[in-house]
């Protein structure tokens, strides 16, 4: 990558650039079970602006990590920056930056779909009449205003989670991470949730960080992490991850990477 720099008007000298903060970096990071390892020594970065793919079969390591970036476990070993912010000395400033869509639903699914909004909205501060204008602008997004006064349990699987991920926009943050958003979603449902959460990356500047065992939900554009068995082995732009494995393709990649592994889904 070709870093520019850039001229001082007033000296006729040139200056290189600010350094880009990454959306999160992640340093050294391992994290047990009593004995079983579930991460060992994983380093990663994920780019601002940007969708990035955190690709591995299930028990690689991918929620163990995003329970460990929200901090719903302490790092003891490694560290975690969002946004230049130590998760383990300033969690409220870095949580505050993040969006989360954990793999579980955690949706109350016996109050309307706006209360659910509004009272994750009162948890981040936001006042009522605030709160309520975000809400309808959420929802307006996901395509689903018509559903703000139904009740959460009639919603598809899908509806819930799109509601899930506008839940995680009220607090407008900067990166947003999501753990296996599509499991047991249908075709459609899933393609629409990929599709709005990549119109985020290109329309509002949201890093994304999207943990996934499948293939298909992975683009050529994309940076991606390979991670297996708790250790990252590639990570970058698909081309160079794919020109590194000397595969043709990520899924050949994926294969080769892992020393022949269960494929990952397409």
């Amino acid at each position: 990558m070709t870093i520019a720099t850039v001229a001082d008007p007033m000296t006729d000298t040139v200056r290189d650039p600010a350094p880009v903060v990454p959306a999160i970096a992640v340093h050294g990071v391992s994290h047990a079970y009593g004995t079983r390892k579930a991460l060992d020594d994983v380093s990663l970065t994920v780019p601002a602006a940007r969708f990035t793919a955190l690709l591995g079969l299930n028990g690689a390591g991918k929620t163990t990590l995003f329970s460990l970036i929200t901090r719903l476990y302490d790092t003891r070993q490694g560290s975690i920056d969002v946004l230049g912010h130590r998760v383990s000395r300033e969690p409220g400033e870095a949580l505050r930056l993040l969006g989360v869509v954990f793999q579980a639903r955690t949706l109350d699914l016996d109050i309307t779909v706006m209360d659910n909004l509004l009272y994750h909205a009162a948890l981040h501060g936001i006042g009522s009449r605030a709160a309520r204008q975000r809400a309808k602008t959420v929802l307006q997004e996901i395509d689903l205003a018509d559903r703000a006064p139904d009740q959460v349990r009639k919603l598809s699987g899908g509806q819930m989670r799109r509601v899930e991920i506008a839940r995680a926009l009220l607090h407008q943050p900067r990166i947003l991470v999501l753990d296996e958003p599509t499991v047991g979603l249908d075709v459609a449902s899933k393609s629409a949730i990929v599709r709005q959460v990549r119109a985020l990356v290109r329309e509002r500047g949201v890093a994304v960080l999207w943990a996934t065992h499948l293939l298909d939900e992975v683009m050529p554009g994309d940076a991606v992490v390979v991670l297996h068995r708790g250790r990252v082995l590639a990570s970058g732009d698909v081309a160079d991850v794919v020109a590194a494995a000397g595969a043709a393709d990520m899924r050949s990649a994926f294969i080769a990477l892992t020393g022949g592994a269960p494929e990952v889904a397409e």
